[in-house]
């Protein structure tokens, strides 16, 4: 298979009522583990990578092994640029293969943010390649995007709606109390304002911030209209714990060849556990 845009997949996701699990990825092992979740839950796959880690391994290098991992596979996959402000940035990841773009234009008052995402909507729809939005400010950290809590703003249902219409943006990222990085204590999520967003809104939409989430919260708000969780934190610290377990076990091991084997299966577990929990097993 070749990479497909995530737009069909969270349609349908949305439709029948489970979410896709998008997983930030920095590595070939980290990849390489969340495809070998996905063949054996037989469930549609986002790869996800932050501008940092398109700095630091490259977007081609990125697309190239996201390509020979779609072409091996059984299962659908998606490769998708996460909180993105730089225009240029995202049209080299759309050149070099991602099927999938963010444009985080939330810091901007409303009309800016819908020029900029609809500038990006405009190339994207050309390429066939998904396009995802964010309204209000997810808190936390992600990359060099720093919003403090103070900062952190919940999207407004009637600008969700007003916002689509005048972008097209097939997937749209709204702030309902959720954070980047791992939660001190349970999110403060506003079920009720999720839900009147996706009353008044059809296309899927994307929960931010999924790492820590506890079960029962994640499927509530994927009950009321989120296809998509995305999942950083917690992947990476499950793939850099097993490291560390791995030289406190072995202390003279030099072998990257070895304690990449733990890594990847610390990866591999709880990818799975996300996608239990998301309801996205089986769905091939």
């Amino acid at each position: 298979m070749e990479l497909v845009s995530s737009t069909p997949l969270l349609v349908e996701a949305r439709a029948r009522g489970y979410a896709v699990v998008a997983f930030n990825i920095h590595t070939l092992e980290m990849l390489q583990a969340v495809v070998e979740a996905a063949e054996t839950a037989r469930s549609p796959l986002i790869l996800q990578t932050t501008v940092g880690t398109v700095h630091h391994l490259g977007a081609e290098y990125i697309a190239a092994a996201a390509k020979v991992a779609a072409s091996q596979a059984t299962v659908p996959i998606a490769l998708h640029l996460d909180h993105c402000q730089d225009f240029d940035l995202i049209l080299k990841c759309m050149r070099a293969g991602y099927t999938s773009v963010m444009m985080d234009a939330s810091m901007y008052p409303f009309a800016e943010n819908v020029r900029r995402t609809k500038a990006v909507v405009d190339v994207a729809q050309a390429l066939n390649v998904n396009v995802e939005a964010e309204l209000g400010k997810v808190g936390g950290v992600e990359d060099n995007i720093v919003v403090d809590e103070a900062d952190a703003l919940l999207a407004d249902p009637a600008e969700c709606a007003a916002f689509i219409e005048q972008t097209g943006v097939p997937t749209l990222a709204p702030a309902i109390g959720t954070a980047h990085g791992i939660y001190h204590g349970e999110p403060k999520i506003d079920f009720a304002r999720l839900e009147q967003i996706a009353r008044m809104v059809e296309v899927p939409l994307v929960l931010h911030g999924g790492s820590g989430i506890p079960t029962a919260q994640v499927q509530r708000c994927i009950a009321l209209g989120m296809a998509k969780m995305n999942v950083a934190t917690e992947l990476k610290n499950a793939f850099s714990q097993a490291i560390r377990q791995f030289f406190i076990d072995h202390p003279s091991s030099l072998d990257p060849r070895q304690y990449m084997v733990p890594a990847k299966a610390g990866v591999k577990q709880l990818a799975r556990e996300k996608m239990e929990i998301c309801g996205c097993v089986n769905r091939v």
